[in-house]
C-alpha cells in the first residue's frame, strides 16, 4: 500500500516540511505491473502475498477489479502487508522509502505456483521486492520453456549475474541502471554506455528510463532513444510501471524494439498525468491515441 504526501519540496535532513495533501492508494511494483498488463488488454496473473492487517483485502480487491488473476495471491497473517511511503514534490519527483512485508516471505510456495503457470505464459516480469533466489529459480524454468524474462531491477538490491544472464529484457530506471554499472547513468549518452555494459553481461535487450528525457534502448543489433511525450505531470509515482506493463505487452504481441519502446514511453507518460499508482496505469486506447496524436 501507498501512503503518499505532497509538499512544495522534499525535507532536508532534520528538518520538517508542511505539505499539501495525504493519500492511500494501492500499489507495489509487482502489482502495479499486473495491473498495467490488464489495461493493455493483455491476460494478467499475479503471484506473491499479502499481509494479515487491513491493507490486504483492498490490495487483492483492487487487483481484481483491474482484471488481474489473483489465485496465485496468498496471504501471511503474521506479517504486515509491503508499504511504501512516498514523498512528492511540486515538480512531481519522488522519493520512495519501502517496507517489503509480506512479499519477503514469498518461498516455495509462489515458486511452484510461478512454475505451474509458465507453460501459458508469454512474459514473466521480476522485480526485487521478493527474494533474489525466488527471481533465479523462476526466470531459470521460464528460460528453459523459452517464456521472455524481464526484471525491473528496483529497488535497488543487488542482483547476482545469473539472474542478469537470465533476462531477456532489463529496463532500470537512471539510479537503478548506476548501481548495475558502477558509473554515473543521467542522460542518453551515459545511458547508451550503460546499456552496453549491460549487453555485455548477456543480458539480450536493455531499455533505460529516462523518466523526461525519454528512454534508451539497445540490444546486439540495433540502439537508439525514444523522445518523451509532452504531457502534464502530476505524480510520477509507477510510471516505470506503466511502461514495464506496456513495454511487455508491446515485445509479446511481437512489435519491433522501437516501437514497443515508445509505446511504453506513452503509457508512463500517462500515468504521471494521475495520481496514484495502479490508478493511473492507462487503457491500452488511451496509449495508442497518445502515440497517433505526438507521432515522431
Amino acid at each position: 500500500m501507498d501512503l503518499v504526501t505532497f509538499a512544495p519540496r522534499f525535507p532536508r535532513p532534520g528538518e520538517t516540511v508542511v505539505g499539501n495533501s495525504f493519500l492511500t492508494y494501492a500499489g507495489g511494483k509487482g502489482a502495479n505491473q499486473a495491473v498495467a498488463v490488464s489495461r493493455m488488454g493483455a491476460r494478467s496473473a499475479m503471484v506473491g502475498r499479502v499481509g494479515g492487517d487491513i491493507f490486504g483485502p483492498q490490495l487483492l480487491d483492487g487487483l481484481t477489479t483491474a482484471g488481474v488473476d489473483i489465485t496465485g495471491v496468498g496471504i501471511n497473517p503474521n506479517e504486515m502487508s509491503g508499504i511504501a511511503v512516498i514523498g512528492i514534490d511540486e515538480t512531481a519527483q519522488n522519493c520512495i522509502t519501502q517496507i517489503l512485508g509480506a512479499n519477503d516471505t514469498c518461498g516455495p510456495a509462489e515458486a511452484a505456483e510461478v512454475k505451474h503457470r509458465l507453460p501459458s505464459a508469454a512474459a514473466l516480469l521480476l522485480q526485487l521486492e521478493v527474494s533474489i533466489d525466488l527471481s533465479l529459480e523462476v526466470a531459470r524454468e521460464a528460460k528453459t520453456l523459452g517464456v521472455m524474462v524481464m526484471l525491473d531491477p528496483g529497488p535497488v538490491r543487488p542482483v547476482p549475474k545469473e539472474l542478469l544472464n537470465l533476462c531477456d529484457v532489463i529496463t532500470p530506471n537512471e539510479t537503478e541502471a548506476q548501481a548495475l554499472v558502477n558509473f554515473p547513468v543521467t542522460g542518453p549518452e551515459s545511458a547508451a554506455e550503460a546499456a552496453l555494459v549491460l549487453l555485455d553481461m548477456g543480458i539480450g535487450t536493455v531499455v533505460v528510463k529516462l523518466g523526461a528525457q525519454g528512454a534508451y534502448f539497445a540490444n546486439s543489433s540495433i540502439g537508439g532513444l525514444v523522445l518523451p511525450f509532452d504531457v502534464a505531470a502530476m505524480d510520477s509515482v509507477a510510471a516505470g510501471d506503466a511502461f514495464n506493463g506496456a513495454l511487455a505487452v508491446s515485445l509479446t504481441e511481437g512489435k519491433d524494439l522501437r516501437e514497443a519502446v515508445t509505446i511504453a514511453c506513452a503509457a508512463g507518460a500517462l500515468s504521471v498525468t494521475k495520481t496514484g499508482a495502479q490508478d493511473s496505469m492507462p487503457e491500452r486506447e488511451l496509449v495508442e491515441e497518445l502515440v497517433r496524436n505526438q507521432q515522431r
